[in-house]
């Protein structure tokens, strides 16, 4: 029964992908199905795989730890007072435990464990649990590099290593790769879902940038923003960055990249012959989506995108290609990233590449391949290897000279991926054309 309602459920989803959401119960459901797989299947693995046998994770209400939240239930929105999760493994004696060193079950898969009439105190609960399995390496959430692993506040870290005893303070290790591996590993039924997410993304895009939202002359590109943020909020899903659109046109500005993402100017108005840009993201279902695609506003008499725009936009998808080539197991992201750089040189393209991963966040946690202002490569996270099981936003831009408006263009996509043992591939179709506005119609004729 439980497979078929599963089914059932993929259906409604697949089926309304382009319309709304499901129902928060039915969400509910899938969500705390999703994490108990990934709490009895996944972590155990990650767990030996990165040689830990004890992972303690601490958070007060308000204040939680990015990792500790994605293993919440879907219906607790927060931690409740100090929420203190334990999880052990010993091969040996063939052990999985789940304990919650809180007042209530974190859901129905971790139980609470917490003898409140035997230790009044919840630190010496913990303390107790530590010292009766007696681990060898006891993991908290600490980083250097991922803000996303380091997740234990100062206060909660002070109180830990008080109450700890000496011979288990000394077993307290950085959790910061065990943090990153369960941040970042998708699950096959997680990949059931990702397709739909993108297609419903691709879909808000598609009928934004078209003439049943803009108008030339009229329309601004706050307008559309804004637009885009309401359809998403209608849709039922939510956003995890404010969306954003952007112009290029025929003028005397040229590209700037901190224009482009931080100060381009708000409610121009959309103009023919102006080459749009967005950049929006979906959240649902604990997931996230990343996309950038482009449009143009066709001028009187215009039929298609002018060809130079269209061979720019053709040498951007082959950036996408040449980068998604160097994803190989254990690769870091700053040897991805030079390899691609080099490839595209030899290539004479002019590319800035600032790829990242993709998942419970939409800026995850795993290899960060280039930021737009730092192209010779990110220390810390950049360093981090590629994955198997991986999810990528392919975020990049390639320059193009554009004769007829006498300066050079950049064109700005952004498409999820996923990476695993048969290599990458885009979870979702990839824009390979720009979208004209008004679109081409193929069944009416000018009389010619």
């Amino acid at each position: 029964m439980r497979t078929i309602m599963l089914a059932v459920f993929a259906i409604i989803f697949y089926c309304n992908a382009f319309s709304q959401a499901l129902p928060l119960r039915d969400q509910s459901r899938m969500i705390d199905e999703i994490l108990a797989e990934r709490i009895n299947t996944l972590l155990p693995s990650l767990m030996e795989k990165n040689n830990i046998d004890m992972w303690v994770l601490i958070s007060r209400e308000y204040n939680e730890d990015p990792v500790l939240k994605t293993m919440l239930p879907s219906t607790w929105l927060s931690a409740r007072r100090r929420t203190i999760l334990v999880f052990y493994r010993s091969p040996d004696k063939k052990i999985w435990e789940k304990m919650a060193i809180a007042r209530y079950n974190v859901g129905e898969t971790i139980k609470a464990a917490w003898d409140m009439q035997r230790f009044p105190d919840q630190w010496d609960q913990l303390v107790s649990i530590i010292r009766e399995r007696n681990p060898q390496k006891i993991g908290i959430n600490l980083s250097d590099e991922f803000a996303h692993a380091d997740g234990m506040v100062q206060t909660e870290y002070k109180a830990l290593m008080e109450k700890l005893p000496a011979n288990l303070r000394s077993k307290v290790v950085s959790a910061e790769n065990l943090a990153v591996a369960w941040l970042e590993t998708r699950t096959a039924r997680e990949m059931q879902i990702y397709p739909m997410l993108v297609q419903a993304t691709h879909a808000i895009i598609e009928e934004g940038f078209s003439e049943k939202v803009i108008t030339p002359g009229i329309t601004t590109t706050d307008d559309l923003v804004w637009w885009f943020r309401e359809k998403i909020r209608r849709m039922g899903f939510d956003t995890w960055f404010h969306p954003s659109v952007s112009v290029q046109r025929s003028d005397t500005l040229s590209f700037e990249h901190l224009r482009s993402f931080s100060n381009r100017p708000k409610d121009e108005v959309i103009r023919t012959g102006d080459l749009l840009h967005v950049d929006i993201g979906i959240s649902y279902l604990r997931l996230n989506t990343d996309i950038q695609q482009h449009a143009y506003v066709l001028q009187p008499g215009e039929r298609e995108v002018p060809e130079a725009i269209q061979k720019a936009f053709t040498k951007a998808n082959r950036l996408q290609d040449i980068l998604t080539s160097q994803f190989k197991t254990g690769k870091t992201g700053n040897q991805i990233l030079a390899d691609a750089l080099k490839q595209a040189k030899s290539e004479g393209i002019e590319a800035v590449i600032y790829t990242h991963p993709l998942g419970y966040h939409g800026h995850a946690a795993g290899p960060t391949i280039g930021l737009w202002d730092q192209q010779g490569g990110v220390p810390g996270s950049g360093d981090y290897p590629l994955y198997e099981n991986t999810a990528y936003s392919i975020e990049l831009n390639a320059a193009s000279d554009i004769p007829a408006w006498k300066k050079s263009i950049r064109i700005m996509l952004e498409e999820d991926g996923y990476f695993d043992q048969r290599g990458f591939r885009y979870i979702g179709e990839r824009q390979k054309e720009i979208f004209t506005i008004p679109r081409k119609q193929a069944h009416l004729s000018r009389g010619e």
